[in-house]
């Protein structure tokens, strides 16, 4: 599929699927003829993993690493190797809860700050 589909798929605007692709991240699979970028839905899988990091603030480093990761293990056959992975997503998976519930907190806080102001507005 071209970028355009891709990015009505993902949410992601062309500019940033494009930047994904510079940085290394997201590599289309193929061109056209016509030189236009092609992806696959595990490029499509790639960027939904890549937009769900970015909230919790996930660093491009670490978007990377993850991505190596996660390719590592669907390719891997080696226990040894396998286990290190695992590890290291294990450590992922304990950053992503954290700071989900960092955003809770501020979540928690922010509506407490709404409703403040909703009490200061005449009823309707």
């Amino acid at each position: 599929m071209q970028i355009g589909e891709v990015a009505d798929r993902t949410g992601l605007s062309l500019r940033t699927i494009r930047y994904y692709e510079e940085v290394g991240l997201v590599v289309p699979s193929a061109r056209s003829q016509g030189g236009f970028r092609l992806y696959t839905e595990p490029d499509v899988d790639r960027l939904q993993v890549v937009k769900r990091m970015k909230p919790l603030g996930f660093q491009l480093e670490e978007m990377r690493e993850l991505l190596t990761i996660l390719d590592a293990l669907s390719a891997l056959d080696d226990d040894d190797d396998r286990d290190k992975h695992l590890d290291r997503l294990a450590q992922f998976h304990t950053t992503a809860e954290q700071r989900c519930e960092e955003l809770r907190a501020q979540l928690r806080i922010a509506e407490d700050f709404a409703g403040s102001l909703r009490a200061h507005l005449p009823h309707a």
